[in-house]
């Protein structure tokens, strides 16, 4: 449910959808969380409020990172807890339940990168990465045969990236 022309209330329900994400979020994910898959906030009105909330200091860019992350400060922690009740019920309760059934998939986005590329010599290069707030935990690059080789290791990224740091964590700690 937009709520159209009440910039306070949106700036809110960007503060709250922080809040309930419990951790730094880039533009990108913020957007698609307000806009694409729930329409909390139009488009427009969530990229400006994003860096009018920068601008009034209610959050902060995390700097070092490919993509930037924001969080919310506590001025924005303190404002959102004074004026939350502003924020329909109805939007408090879907950010809610779309946080705890979309959240971690959210965050995955955020902290595994993937992408790849072809060689002069027809093989391809793949770049692995997870990022945590301020830098890369783990990066791997490596050559692999064919594109097909590079797509299905790319498409599998998201969801085998925890596997695999553990895995080596653990094999290289041990």
């Amino acid at each position: 449910m937009q709520i159209k022309g009440e910039t306070s209330v949106n700036k809110l329900i960007l503060l709250f959808v922080f809040d309930k994400m419990e951790s730094p979020l880039s533009e990108r994910t913020l957007i698609d969380m307000c806009t694409s898959s729930n329409e909390w906030i139009n488009y427009m009105d969530c990229v400006l409020l994003i860096h009018k909330l920068v601008s009034d200091g209610f959050i902060c860019e995390i700097p070092g990172v490919d993509d930037p992350l924001y969080t919310i400060t506590p001025e924005g922690r303190e404002s959102l807890a004074n004026f939350y009740i502003n924020i329909p019920r109805s939007t408090r309760e879907d950010i809610s339940q779309f946080v705890k059934k979309n959240g971690s998939k959210y965050r995955m986005q955020q902290e595994c990168k993937a992408d790849y590329y072809q060689n002069k010599d027809g093989t391809y290069t793949v770049f692995l990465k997870i990022l945590a707030a301020v830098q890369p935990m783990l990066e791997l690059k490596f050559v692999v045969p064919d594109k097909k080789t590079a797509n299905t290791i790319y498409k599998k990224w998201n969801d085998k990236a925890s596997e695999l740091f553990s895995v080596v964590y653990e094999t290289l700690v041990d």
